[in-house]
């Protein structure tokens, strides 16, 4: 028996989906203690974006340990978090003529949601968010109870109140009946006797990552922000796994024309796996805060900072943009013919897939098939019934090509044993 097995807590999920031990890592690859490599299609659910052990960052990260960089700073003023903070600014900020503060609270991106609704529910005074359904937000309370899936709420052991949820708008048919729910909102608040209040925020994924890969309508998502402005809630956009490049724009809401008052970020920003989660925010609304007043022993990161400073360099030009997009289209074409089955639904935009299969039981057997078979995929979804590809947007087009090849390879078998 293993120490992991003796002694971790049975929380431990991922290792019974990967039973192996894994030693190193390179881009778009991983390689277990026997020495068997695996093509990596989970990059840590989104964190690693520009592939594990990215040259550029290891060596920043390197040169700044070496020469005695400051690590851990809370909140206090660090020449990393300065040229962090000024080399966002100039590269994403300004282009977009978004003047958001940045507000640094914790390591991971239920920190940020955390922070998000704290803020907006003081700078509104009200006590309700809406959520979607199928959305996820993290596993803190709060996040917790925006989150959808009754799996991970029924773990709180409390009452997870405030929060309510109404359907998401995903591209098809799904964003009329959406499309209604919003207007029986809208017209809910209107109606003094509805008994129904507005919100302090709505809170919502342009693509719902954990919950299938499901991407919003571009006409509900700007109903939804326009509705958001006409009752004076907050709108919320959590950009944590589907940000930072992932869907060919820095933002994943760049190309719906709306204008967030709050955008959660984390995971890949940290660039190669290290810790950070960043709010930004309409200075309008960060003057509500009050010194001190929302704080976390790791908002000052700074091997974050620096490694997040050497990713935001991919965004200088459209290169790694324009392959993203690329490679977006080249997945699009090799899960092409998995549509062609009944029972399947390819959804994605970006280098962010999901396959549909219709069934957790067959999406845990296509995982562990795919695994057998040394390619890294995750399942999520309602029912664990999608299987989800993040893989690092720096992915060589070979292991892309041959990833994909296995997974579709992988369904059809699959389909034909379950047939």
């Amino acid at each position: 028996m293993s120490i992991f097995e003796q002694r971790e807590s049975e929380i431990r999920a991922y290792c019974r989906v990967y039973p192996v031990v894994f030693d190193t890592a390179e881009n778009a690859r991983q390689t277990d203690e026997h020495g068997n490599e695996y093509i990596d299609f989970f990059a840590g659910a989104g964190v690693l974006n520009f592939g594990h052990n990215n040259a550029r960052m290891k060596q920043a990260v390197i040169e700044y340990l070496q020469r005695n960089g400051v690590t851990h700073s809370l909140d206090m003023h660090t020449t990393a978090k300065r040229r962090f903070m000024e080399r966002f600014t100039e590269v994403i900020l300004e282009p977009r003529r978004m003047p958001h503060r940045m507000q640094f609270m914790g390591p991971t991106g239920t920190n940020a949601v955390e922070a998000a609704l704290k803020l907006a529910r003081r700078v509104t005074g009200r006590h309700e968010v809406v959520a979607f359904q199928h959305g996820f937000h993290g596993m803190t309370l709060g996040a917790l109870a925006c989150t959808a899936n009754q799996y991970f709420r029924g773990a709180a052991g409390v009452p997870l109140t405030h929060v309510s949820h109404t359907a998401f708008g995903g591209e098809g048919a799904s964003a009329d009946t959406a499309m209604q729910a919003l207007k029986m909102l809208e017209a809910s608040y209107k109606d003094g006797s509805s008994g129904v209040t507005p919100p302090a925020a709505f809170l919502v994924e342009v693509i719902q990552a954990e919950g299938g890969v499901n991407i919003a309508d571009k006409a509900w998502l700007k109903a939804l922000a326009a509705l958001a402005t006409s009752v004076g809630a907050l709108l919320i956009v959590d950009d944590i796994q589907a940000g930072m490049g992932r869907t060919g724009s820095f933002f994943s809401f760049d190309d719906y024309g709306i204008d967030p008052d709050i955008v959660c970020l984390a995971k890949g920003l940290g660039g190669m796996g290290t810790p950070i989660a960043m709010n930004l925010v309409k200075p309008e609304f960060d003057q509500h805060w009050s010194p001190g007043e929302h704080t976390g022993t790791f908002r000052g990161q700074c091997l974050s900072f620096v490694a997040g400073c050497e990713a935001l360099s991919y965004f200088e030009d459209s290169q790694l943009m324009r392959e993203v997009k690329e490679k977006g289209a080249l997945m699009q074409s090799a899960l092409a013919p998995l549509a062609g089955h009944t029972a399947i639904e390819v959804r994605g935009k970006g280098m962010l897939y999901g396959v549909d299969v219709g069934s957790g039981d067959l999406a845990k057997l296509i995982v562990n098939r795919c695994f057998e078979a040394g390619l890294l995929v995750s399942a999520c979804g309602s029912g664990g019934r999608v299987v989800k590809l993040i893989p690092p947007l720096t992915t060589p087009e070979a292991d892309l090509k041959a990833g994909l090849s296995t997974l579709v390879d992988v369904i059809q078998n699959v389909l034909k044993e379950a047939a």
